[in-house]
């Protein structure tokens, strides 16, 4: 199928609906995308580079990035890791995404038509009642994505434990009509909450 070839697929699925006609795809023109974690990967980088040995190193250390070893990902470090060369020598091009820096995530929070802050806002709004965002609050939550890891993803996490007892507590309440999700209101929730407990390796 890489390698451009006409291949039978059944558009409803293979195993429910064994006896359904096959359509056939010519693969030449398609691209191929392959991607994923892979975790733990970056160890098997940093052996090959040496980036740990001790004593003298034909490698200096002022030549590696031990932040971001992925980007001297190899074919090698792949088969390593567990990938078969027959897939591997099928796949030309490898490379690797940079990890998402805190104004990226930022942007992420705020900026799309469905960004999260978004979202709870549409919520409350629901309810008549405007919340508001401060901007120390959201640099809280992205910060702590960047501590924890936990990349785009992360974000909801870290607003659901901040967000949780307010979407229940204040629409049920008289007062107020306004909610804005301060600095020290954000750091009360996290630290209530058992997202705190994350330790990064």
């Amino acid at each position: 199928m890489l390698e451009s070839s006409v291949v039978n697929v059944p558009p409803q699925g293979g195993r429910k609906h064994p006896e359904q006609k096959l359509i056939p795809i010519n693969t030449q023109n398609i691209l191929f995308i392959c991607g994923g974690a892979f975790d733990g990967i970056d160890k098997m980088i940093n052996r090959r580079l040496q980036a740990n040995a001790i004593g003298y190193s034909q490698k200096t250390d002022n030549q590696i990035d031990h932040d971001n070893l992925v980007q001297y990902v190899s074919p090698v470090d792949l088969k390593t890791f567990g990938l078969i060369p027959e897939l591997i020598g099928r796949l030309p091009v490898i490379t690797h995404l940079a990890a998402l820096d805190a104004s990226t995530l930022r942007r992420i929070l705020t900026e799309p038509k469905n960004a999260l802050t978004r979202q709870y806002q549409k919520l409350f709004d629901m309810e008549n009642i405007k919340l508001t965002f401060d901007d120390d609050a959201l640099d809280l939550i992205v910060a702590k994505a960047v501590e924890f890891k936990l990349g785009a993803r992360g974000l909801r996490s870290i607003c659901e434990a901040i967000m949780l007892d307010a979407m229940f507590e204040v629409p049920s309440g008289k007062a107020p009509k306004d909610f804005t999700i301060t600095l020290a209101y954000a750091n009360e929730k996290l630290n209530s909450s058992t997202i705190k407990q994350l330790k990064v390796a």
